[in-house]
């Protein structure tokens, strides 16, 4: 084979498994959501918008979620050192399933100046579904705590979801059970009673014929 169709082959073989990779992805929407954050803080009600975008990574059984803030929502009246402040937050779970997932993220890596909005990290976590179907992601309470107070900031305007996946449960489909909430187990009970009943009432009979022929046969025997 020529160096010229070999590569051509090459790039076809590369070409098709890229495509086999796509189709064997799971399908997601993702889009960057405007969240209104009001915040009630130690020194008074603040509000922000902040653009948030969320990610998933297949991991194992489950999902790594990545929460990102592209805009700071919230400042403090004094400077915020290094690691001075902790971020979290929730993310709600919408769709196939209802659930809440809780996301961190680490401390401020840098100084935050007095009365300027604070970046917040990206906040990651976990979630592990326990259905199949289309989920969505929505941006739910931010919580700061800083030099030992906690400032809480709750979405006002009922954001869109961030993210939409298609998601498959931990084993797959849940194993269906009969109404009545439980699975048909071996009958061990009045039936298999019935049964050894009537094999039992088959031998007296067999073992009472097998008698009766014998006492014939030996009073034929004793006439004789």
């Amino acid at each position: 084979m020529s160096n010229r169709k070999r590569s051509t082959a090459l790039a076809l073989a590369s070409a098709l498994a890229g495509s086999a990779v796509l189709l064997a992805a799971p399908a997601a929407h993702a889009t960057v959501v405007d969240v209104e954050y009001n915040c009630v803080t130690p020194i008074g009600d603040k509000s922000a918008v902040s653009p948030i975008d969320i990610k998933a990574v297949k991991e194992g059984d489950g999902y790594k979620l990545t929460m990102a803030f592209q805009k700071g929502v919230s400042s403090s009246p004094v400077e915020l050192g290094k690691g001075a402040m902790s971020p979290s937050a929730v993310i709600q779970v919408g769709g196939a399933e209802k659930a809440t997932v809780p996301v961190s993220g680490p401390p401020n890596p840098e100084a935050a100046p007095a009365n300027t909005p604070i970046k917040i990290t990206d906040l990651s976590g976990t979630y592990t579904p326990k259905k199949s179907g289309k989920v969505t992601f929505t941006a739910g309470v931010l919580t700061i705590k800083a030099l030992g107070t906690t400032t809480t900031c709750t979405p006002g305007n009922s954001p869109k979801p961030a993210l939409e996946l298609d998601v498959t449960a931990a084993g797959g489909a849940a194993k269906e059970t009969p109404p009545g909430g439980s699975e048909t187990l071996p009958q061990t009970g009045p039936t298999d009673s019935a049964l050894a009943l009537g094999t039992l009432g088959a031998t007296v009979v067999l073992a009472g014929a097998a008698g009766v022929l014998w006492l014939t046969r030996r009073g034929r025997r004793a006439r004789s």
